[in-house]
């Protein structure tokens, strides 16, 4: 057998035995190693030592513990849903006026933490129980927190993004710029959707009941100075001197985690538990997902060692494809992935195996990445695993799984829509990373 199948054999046992439940991680190191072994001898060993160093040394990755920790304090010191509920009062009298505030909510907590799961959660906790009690419909309230909350893993800084960077070879700032816009107009998406459908069909959203209201113009004017105004400054400055070129990513999410620290403990929110809290689940997503990163790219080393991926990228050429229908491909398989695996192996596996097609086939990467990540946000809503699903009704079990269900699928419409938009035009994710070059 040539070290060209051999490394397709690989791929193979390494996806059974993803499917199977085995660690990921653990399953790409078990299996390079030993696979690597039997089909390059010791050098296997050697690359292992050179992609684990590599991967720490990398500044890059290092920002990933900061944004995380900026979007666990968010989340343990309640500062968003004093932001959830300051646009609430302030939109009251507005048709649907709850789904446009946990769609707002959603954007600018997506600018604090790549995490779906820790997004979806909080979005579920602060906004289910007024829209029980305003009598919004459940199949719309499900669909605009669920989508809401993967709007995380694409707008920046998303830990996705920071992953994907060095794995095909562009800077995090420019896809940081390319993910702004095509983010924007899917949360512009989501909100025109639910405010049309709230004003044709006022049973859908109806505006908040009076004992909801505030009861002056003075209470709304202070929740939008206190509650929106900080958070948003220390978010979007973190986001404005990445995408100036002031400062790294890691040096600006350094920055920007130590201002929410002060704000949260200005603003006597956080307590010694909350704190906690969110240092540990930092500590823990931030080594579950580096130690992926490191361990595949010793897989995706041995494995482009091998030879198997020019195998993979030279087979698909001959099937003679124009370039835009390749890409289609190439993304349909990213969507269809995405359904049983999160992100972290798509990303780390599936996108470098196809990384020398892409490049053949002269696609820009930066745009390529904008629509895998535009993709992976929508297999989170496509059943039957939807994880998002999985998230919301945990925290709100009397919501039926199958109205969540429906829900999503409008939203994943709209998403797919999206999609669309970023492939027809790719100046959508191309414009901005070449002005701030200039």
């Amino acid at each position: 057998m040539s070290t060209e199948w051999i490394g397709i054999l690989l791929l193979a046992v390494l996806f059974a035995a993803i499917f199977i439940g085995f660690p990921i991680a653990f399953t790409l190191i078990a299996v390079g190693a030993i696979g690597g072994w039997l089909a390059l001898g010791p050098l296997a060993l050697h690359l292992m030592t050179l992609q684990f160093f590599s991967v720490m040394r990398d500044p890059t990755l290092a920002s990933v513990p900061f944004f995380l920790f900026m979007g666990y304090l968010l989340e343990q010191s309640g500062l968003m849903e004093r932001l959830f509920r300051g646009i609430q009062l302030a939109l009251a009298s507005v048709r649907g006026s709850l789904y446009l505030a946990v769609l707002v909510t959603a954007t600018i907590f997506a600018a604090a933490t790549g995490i779906v799961g820790s997004s979806v959660t909080l979005l579920g906790v602060m906004a289910a129980p007024a829209m029980k009690r305003s009598g919004y419909d459940v199949r719309m309230s499900a669909g605009a927190i669920t989508a809401g909350g993967t709007l995380g893993i694409l707008i920046p800084p998303s830990v996705m993004l920071i992953v994907m960077g060095p794995v095909v070879g562009v800077p995090a700032t420019d896809l940081f710029a390319a993910a702004v816009i095509p983010g924007l107009l899917l949360s512009l998406l989501y909100i025109a959707y639910t405010l049309v459908r709230s004003y044709l069909d006022p049973s859908l959203g109806p505006p908040l009941p009076p004992e909801e209201r505030a009861e002056s113009i003075g209470e709304v004017v202070k929740e939008l100075t206190f509650g929106i105004a900080p958070v948003v400054i220390v978010i979007f400055a973190t986001l404005g001197v990445i995408l100036a070129g002031i400062a790294t990513p890691t040096d600006a999410g350094a920055v920007g985690a130590f201002a929410v620290l002060l704000l949260t403990l200005a603003y006597r929110r956080l307590t010694w538990t909350g704190f906690k809290t969110a240092v540990y689940s930092t500590l823990l997503t931030s080594c579950m997902i580096l130690l992926l990163v490191a361990a595949s790219n010793y897989f995706g080393a041995v494995f482009s060692r091998l030879g198997s991926a020019t195998l993979i990228a030279e087979s698909l050429l001959g099937l003679d494809l124009p370039p835009m229908l390749m890409l289609l491909v190439i993304l349909g398989i990213i969507f269809v992935l995405g359904w049983p695996l999160e992100w972290v192996p798509i990303v780390l596996i599936v996108v470098p195996i196809l990384l020398p097609l892409v490049q053949k086939l002269g696609i820009n990467l930066v745009w390529f990445c904008t629509l895998v990540a535009v993709c992976l946000q929508t297999a989170w809503l496509s059943p039957p695993v939807a994880l998002s699903a999985y998230f919301l009704k945990g925290v709100v079990p009397d919501w039926e799984l199958g109205d969540i269900y429906k829900g999503m699928v409008q939203f994943m419409v709209l998403q797919v829509f999206g999609l669309l938009l970023v492939l027809v035009f790719p100046q959508l994710a191309l414009w901005l990373p070449a002005v701030l070059r200039d």
